[in-house]
């Protein structure tokens, strides 16, 4: 997966609403998939589905326990994203030869 690709898995994992309410309900830490599907009304597929993409976004991060998983937004995957949309929308900060590069500007 090249860089391009990498940082649209991160937005990505923003552009939902369900996603939104997701991160919402992680702030105040780690949470059961028992719990999300109850409070969001969903079905398993459903939050699986959205939860697969925050998680390879790398904001979330998941651990079995028995047969269910829980959730927590990761701290690198945070930062990560704070940065991603600093350097994004930051004009004076690129100074790669190539405009369209994110990857020197970028560790």
């Amino acid at each position: 997966m090249n860089k391009y690709q990498e940082n649209a898995m991160v937005f990505k994992a923003f552009c939902d609403e369900k996603r939104l309410q997701i991160l919402e309900m992680l702030q105040s830490g780690e949470k059961c998939a028992c719990e999300l599907l109850e409070k969001l009304e969903i079905g398993q597929s459903t939050l699986s589905h959205h939860m697969k993409i925050m998680c390879e976004s790398g904001v979330v991060v998941s651990r079995k326990v028995g047969k269910w998983t829980h959730y927590t937004i990761s701290p690198e995957g945070s930062e990560n994203a704070q940065q991603l949309i600093a350097l994004l929308t930051n004009v004076n900060t690129h100074t790669c030869e190539d405009e369209k590069c994110l990857c020197k500007s970028r560790k």
